[in-house]
């Protein structure tokens, strides 16, 4: 009987190694090239794991992956949205007199092309990677389980992350600012937001959360668009809002953009705000705190985020198995300004 030849796709991967282990991809990585760095307990895992599958590193592979570039890949949604802006600054600043250079990958909010790009980048064997999202496709997620190299993903903080991450807890913003507004003695407050990506959607499921735990939840309130947000888009959310319930007394923003747009539409309509309509905005871009009257806004710490993650990325490179918090949380503020004060 002829013996059947075993192929490269029969072969045990890092994945299934992994898997085998109950670690992760980066795990087994690093156990492999510098198990020094691994804890006892997860190295002997892994090893008991790699002899009971009979795994065996791709030498090939492993030198392909040990010449890294000079590259950083950083992957953002929009390069126009002011919140990424602030972002890539802190980026910038952090990565300045050192031997590395940032190539910005746009992935336009959709996990399909993150995806393109993440292969894209990993093609071209980056120093490390920082990608501003949770919500990769599972391949996706795949291909940055088994990055060889560090990656960060910020702007949360949620369980879950392929290695480090850094960020804030988005629901936990959410809820501040709708508790700001009830403490401000508004009783009917409404929802605008645009866009509808994952995170806008798990916002939204924080204020809905809170306002129906306060007995403040009237669903005609809750006006969402798939559309790009922007200001003119704040005025017509705020409009459309008003038709379906006149006796709206707050707005919770799910950004500056629509917050503005929306603080002018009611100026145009002639509606005081805050004594007839108060505003809460999320971001707190430069833009909000100058308009009249001044917005009050969930204060999110983008700039940090994007120093704190190039400032963990550096180490790790550097120093594999160094950053020991690999889940920062920088926290929110709340600013408090003239469009919810009722003085």
């Amino acid at each position: 009987m002829a013996r059947k030849t075993k192929t490269s796709s029969d072969r045990p991967t890092l994945v299934d190694v992994a898997r085998e282990a109950g670690v992760s991809a980066i795990t087994v990585s690093r156990t492999i090239r510098s198990p020094g760095i691994v804890s006892d307990k997860a190295r002997r895992k892994v090893e008991e794991a790699i002899r009971r599958l009979g795994y065996t590193p791709d030498p090939a592979a492993s030198a392909l992956a040990s010449r890294s570039t000079s590259t950083i890949g950083l992957l953002v949604p929009s390069l126009t949205n002011n919140v990424f802006s602030d972002v890539l600054r802190g980026v910038y600043e952090g990565v300045q007199g050192t031997r590395y250079f940032v190539q910005i990958g746009n992935y336009r909010y959709s996990a399909l092309e993150e995806e393109g790009l993440i292969r894209n980048f990993l093609s071209q064997r980056p120093a490390g990677l920082i990608v501003s999202s949770m919500d990769q496709t599972p391949t996706g997620r795949r291909l940055l389980e088994t990055a060889p190299c560090p990656v960060v993903q910020i702007m949360e903080i949620a369980e879950g992350a392929v290695d480090m991450s850094v960020g804030f807890d988005q629901l936990a913003a959410v809820r501040a600012g709708a508790q700001h507004l009830q403490e401000c003695g508004y009783r009917r407050p409404g929802f605008l937001s645009a866009r509808m990506d994952p995170r806008a959607q798990r916002r939204l499921a924080a204020f809905r959360e809170f306002a129906e735990g306060a007995g403040m939840l009237d669903d005609r309130r809750i006006i969402t668009t798939p559309q790009p947000s922007s200001v003119g888009m704040g005025g017509h959310l705020l409009e459309q809002l008003l038709s379906q319930a006149p006796d709206t007394d707050a707005v919770m923003c799910n950004n500056d953009d629509l917050a503005v747009g929306a603080l002018m539409e009611a100026l145009r309509r002639h509606i005081a705000v805050p004594g007839q309509l108060g505003i809460c905005s999320y971001n707190d871009i430069e833009m909000a705190r100058h308009m009249v009257p001044a917005l009050t806004a969930v204060a999110t710490p983008r700039r940090e985020i994007g120093s704190r993650a190039i400032a963990m990325l550096l180490a790790e490179i550097d120093n594999p198995g160094s950053v020991t918090e690999r889940r920062v949380d920088l926290g929110f503020e709340m600013m408090i300004r003239e469009s919810t004060s009722r003085r």
